[in-house]
């Protein structure tokens, strides 16, 4: 991965976020290849258990299996002409009566275009983002050296498919279509898995990405009204709890045996992908798709008051309190903090870590009520 210093770049310039879409050289490719750097690795060391916490985890993940065909009721009409996302007010007044925002005066049958092509964009980065990390975790499998997390990096190889399948035929079916993968998601996605070290495949897919999805899919879910998309993440969002749970429980282990020097270059790649994760939230796909000018709506988002950020910092709830865990935030000169700090997500830092909290999201008969936080 190529490090962002913050020192070097001014992280809230609309230039260098909407440059990086250029970089989509052919958006209507079907296979994108990326190079593997990895080696596979066999350990003939078959004694399961040797990892207790991650061995409770495998038998909790061979439990919670469900069935994305018939577990979920297909059967259910999404309504997008009558589509009503619960949005915060002062977010909206910022977008629609704001004289500086390129949304200024729109008529609302545009508004509610907006909505809808937002609602469709982000569940197609869901999808986007549950392949990546199917291939990320059949790399684990491949290269994580203890059997006990071969063990559960399989079964979570088969959740992330079934989570595929089921946000394509979400998209395909109830939104009549998906949109491309946003170009900062996808750059994230290509070096997670050329990196050639495992415990990288971790933290950038278990921590980071499947952190911020965890947390999304769970704002999502409390605020949602479409019962088969509120359904659909109740069941998404238990595996995702494990699977974040799975990196922490993993990389703990791993980090205490690391040099400084060693830990300061995962807490740079932990912030290049926090900052790639943000910048994908400008979604910049969506304002060309209905007419309104890129750069200016990326310059009047970044510029959005603190106070109104609100969705996107509880985007990094989950991610911050886990860096944590691992002992990221404050390694070294306390690093990770600092840019934490700076792009206002470290108030997070004390929620509750992903290691205990999953059990939390466990699935009951006939559950779709709102998770516990």
């Amino acid at each position: 991965m190529t490090v962002t210093d913050p020192h070097a770049i001014d992280v809230n310039d609309p230039d260098r976020i909407l440059e990086i879409a250029k970089s989509n050289v052919d958006p209507d490719e079907v296979l994108h290849a990326v190079k593997d750097n990895a080696d596979a690795l066999f350990t003939w060391d078959y004694g399961k258990g040797q990892r207790e916490a991650l061995d409770k985890l495998y038998e909790k993940a061979k439990r919670s299996q469900w069935n994305g065909s018939t577990d979920l009721d297909w059967s259910v009409e999404v309504d997008l002409d009558n589509y009503q996302p619960l949005t915060d007010p002062f977010e909206t007044a910022y977008f629609y009566e704001n004289r500086d925002s390129p949304c200024y005066g729109m008529s609302d049958e545009k508004r509610h275009e907006v909505d809808i092509e937002s609602f469709r964009w982000s569940l197609s980065q869901f999808m986007h983002g549950e392949q990546g990390a199917l291939l990320c975790t059949a790399k684990i499998v491949e290269t994580v050296p203890w059997i006990d997390a071969k063990y559960y990096a399989a079964t979570q190889v088969v959740d992330e498919a079934r989570h595929v399948e089921v946000f394509s035929r979400y998209t395909s079916e109830k939104l009549g279509g998906a949109y491309p993968i946003n170009p900062h998601l996808r750059l994230l996605l290509d070096d997670i898995i050329n990196d050639s070290r495992w415990d990288m495949t971790y933290l950038g897919m278990q921590i980071m990405v499947e952190g911020l999805a965890l947390a999304a899919f769970g704002l999502v879910h409390s605020t949602t009204q479409e019962p088969l998309l509120k359904q659909m993440l109740r069941y998404v969002m238990a595996d995702e709890a494990r699977h974040v749970a799975f990196g922490v429980l993993s990389l703990q282990e791993v980090y205490d045996g690391m040099s400084s020097a060693e830990i300061r270059e995962r807490q740079e790649f932990a912030f290049d992908a926090a900052l790639r994760m943000r910048d994908r939230l400008m979604r910049q796909e969506v304002w060309e798709r209905v007419g309104v000018d890129q750069r200016g709506m990326v310059s009047h988002l970044l510029a959005m008051p603190w106070e109104m950020k609100e969705f996107q910092r509880l985007l990094f709830a989950k991610i911050v309190p886990n860096c944590r865990k691992l002992g990221l935030l404050d390694a070294g000169d306390g690093w990770l903090r600092d840019r934490f700090t700076d792009i206002g997500v470290i108030e997070y830092e004390h929620h509750e870590d992903t290691t205990e909290e999953y059990v939390s999201f466990d699935l009951v008969e006939g559950d779709d009520a709102p998770l516990a936080s």
